[in-house]
Protein backbone atom coordinates (compact mmCIF):
# COMPACT_ATOMS: atom_id res chain seq x y z
CA UNK A 1 0.00 0.00 0.00
CA UNK A 2 2.99 2.57 0.61
CA UNK A 3 4.12 4.56 -0.82
CA UNK A 4 0.86 5.94 -1.20
CA UNK A 5 0.58 9.18 -3.67
CA UNK A 6 -2.22 11.59 -4.25
CA UNK A 7 -1.97 14.96 -6.26
CA UNK A 8 -4.30 17.77 -6.23
CA UNK A 9 -4.37 20.15 -9.01
CA UNK A 10 -5.78 23.45 -9.30
CA UNK A 11 -7.89 25.29 -11.96
CA UNK A 12 -4.33 26.84 -13.68
CA UNK A 13 -2.74 24.33 -13.42
CA UNK A 14 -0.95 23.99 -10.31
CA UNK A 15 0.12 20.62 -8.98
CA UNK A 16 0.47 19.51 -5.45
CA UNK A 17 1.87 16.35 -4.62
CA UNK A 18 1.46 14.49 -1.27
CA UNK A 19 2.69 11.37 -0.39
CA UNK A 20 3.31 9.25 2.56
CA UNK A 21 6.21 6.50 2.91
CA UNK A 22 7.11 4.20 5.42
CA UNK A 23 10.02 5.17 7.61
CA UNK A 24 12.06 4.05 10.69
CA UNK A 25 9.66 5.74 12.85
CA UNK A 26 6.35 5.15 11.29
CA UNK A 27 5.90 7.27 8.25
CA UNK A 28 6.89 10.41 6.22
CA UNK A 29 5.01 12.87 4.34
CA UNK A 30 6.58 14.27 1.42
CA UNK A 31 5.03 17.38 -0.62
CA UNK A 32 6.18 18.27 -3.48
CA UNK A 33 4.75 20.87 -6.02
CA UNK A 34 6.22 19.38 -9.69
CA UNK A 35 4.57 22.39 -11.61
CA UNK A 36 7.31 24.53 -10.39
CA UNK A 37 11.40 24.81 -11.27
CA UNK A 38 13.39 22.54 -8.83
CA UNK A 39 10.22 20.80 -8.00
CA UNK A 40 10.40 22.04 -4.41
CA UNK A 41 9.43 19.84 -1.28
CA UNK A 42 8.91 19.41 2.20
CA UNK A 43 9.96 16.16 4.67
CA UNK A 44 7.15 15.50 7.72
CA UNK A 45 7.02 13.18 10.26
CA UNK A 46 3.43 13.61 12.34
CA UNK A 47 4.14 15.93 14.09
CA UNK A 48 4.69 18.37 11.32
CA UNK A 49 1.50 17.19 9.32
CA UNK A 50 -0.67 17.65 12.56
CA UNK A 51 1.24 21.84 12.94
CA UNK A 52 0.84 22.14 8.90
CA UNK A 53 -2.94 20.99 9.30
CA UNK A 54 -3.54 23.75 12.13
CA UNK A 55 -1.63 26.58 10.36
CA UNK A 56 -3.76 26.26 7.09
CA UNK A 57 -7.37 26.44 9.32
CA UNK A 58 -5.36 29.17 10.77
CA UNK A 59 -4.68 30.91 7.59
CA UNK A 60 -8.19 30.74 6.56
CA UNK A 61 -9.48 32.34 9.12
CA UNK A 62 -6.52 35.29 9.64
CA UNK A 63 -6.80 36.04 5.98
CA UNK A 64 -6.52 38.63 4.84
CA UNK A 65 -4.82 40.08 8.08
CA UNK A 66 -1.40 38.12 9.10
CA UNK A 67 -0.41 35.52 10.84
CA UNK A 68 2.80 34.66 13.38
CA UNK A 69 5.20 32.30 11.72
CA UNK A 70 5.05 28.62 13.24
CA UNK A 71 8.39 26.74 13.85
CA UNK A 72 9.15 23.24 14.21
CA UNK A 73 12.10 21.46 15.72
CA UNK A 74 13.65 18.26 15.23
CA UNK A 75 15.04 15.65 12.58
CA UNK A 76 12.05 17.67 10.21
CA UNK A 77 12.45 21.14 11.17
CA UNK A 78 10.17 23.36 9.60
CA UNK A 79 9.19 27.10 9.18
CA UNK A 80 5.55 27.96 7.85
CA UNK A 81 4.49 31.41 6.96
CA UNK A 82 1.46 33.00 5.64
CA UNK A 83 2.10 34.90 2.76
CA UNK A 84 -0.64 37.78 1.44
CA UNK A 85 0.84 39.63 -1.25
CA UNK A 86 0.78 39.58 -4.13
CA UNK A 87 -2.07 36.62 -2.81
CA UNK A 88 -2.29 34.35 -0.02
CA UNK A 89 -0.08 31.74 0.03
CA UNK A 90 1.69 29.67 2.98
CA UNK A 91 5.21 29.24 2.23
CA UNK A 92 6.99 26.00 3.83
CA UNK A 93 10.86 25.78 5.10
CA UNK A 94 13.34 23.92 5.66
CA UNK A 95 17.40 24.09 6.12
CA UNK A 96 18.87 26.05 3.14
CA UNK A 97 16.31 24.65 0.73
CA UNK A 98 13.69 27.09 -1.04
CA UNK A 99 10.25 27.56 -0.14
CA UNK A 100 7.62 25.44 -0.85
CA UNK A 101 4.81 27.78 -1.51
CA UNK A 102 1.20 26.59 -1.39
CA UNK A 103 -1.46 28.93 -2.76
CA UNK A 104 -4.91 29.42 -0.97
CA UNK A 105 -7.07 27.66 -3.74
CA UNK A 106 -4.89 24.58 -2.64
CA UNK A 107 -5.47 24.83 1.35
CA UNK A 108 -8.73 23.28 1.30
CA UNK A 109 -8.06 19.78 -0.40
CA UNK A 110 -4.58 19.52 0.85
CA UNK A 111 -6.11 19.98 4.69
CA UNK A 112 -8.83 17.32 4.00
CA UNK A 113 -5.76 15.12 2.28
CA UNK A 114 -3.88 15.74 5.75
CA UNK A 115 -6.96 14.11 7.51
CA UNK A 116 -6.50 11.05 5.97
CA UNK A 117 -2.41 11.02 5.69
CA UNK A 118 -2.34 11.48 9.63
CA UNK A 119 -4.75 8.49 9.77
CA UNK A 120 -1.64 6.71 7.72
CA UNK A 121 1.19 7.65 9.60
CA UNK A 122 -0.60 7.03 13.09
CA UNK A 123 -0.89 3.15 11.82
CA UNK A 124 2.41 2.90 10.10
CA UNK A 125 3.83 4.41 13.80
CA UNK A 126 1.92 1.64 15.42
CA UNK A 127 2.85 -0.97 13.18
CA UNK A 128 6.88 0.59 13.86
CA UNK A 129 6.61 0.42 17.61
CA UNK A 130 5.25 -3.42 17.58
CA UNK A 131 8.30 -4.37 15.60
CA UNK A 132 10.68 -2.90 17.49
CA UNK A 133 8.93 -5.00 20.72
Amino acid sequence: MFPRIREITDAFGGRLQVSVEEHPSGALVVLERPDMAGRPRVMLDGYGVDILSGYIMSARLAVPHPLPDEHIDGVFATRFRLGLDPCAALALYQSDGPALDIPAPFWDRLYAELCLVAAHARELGRRAEARVH
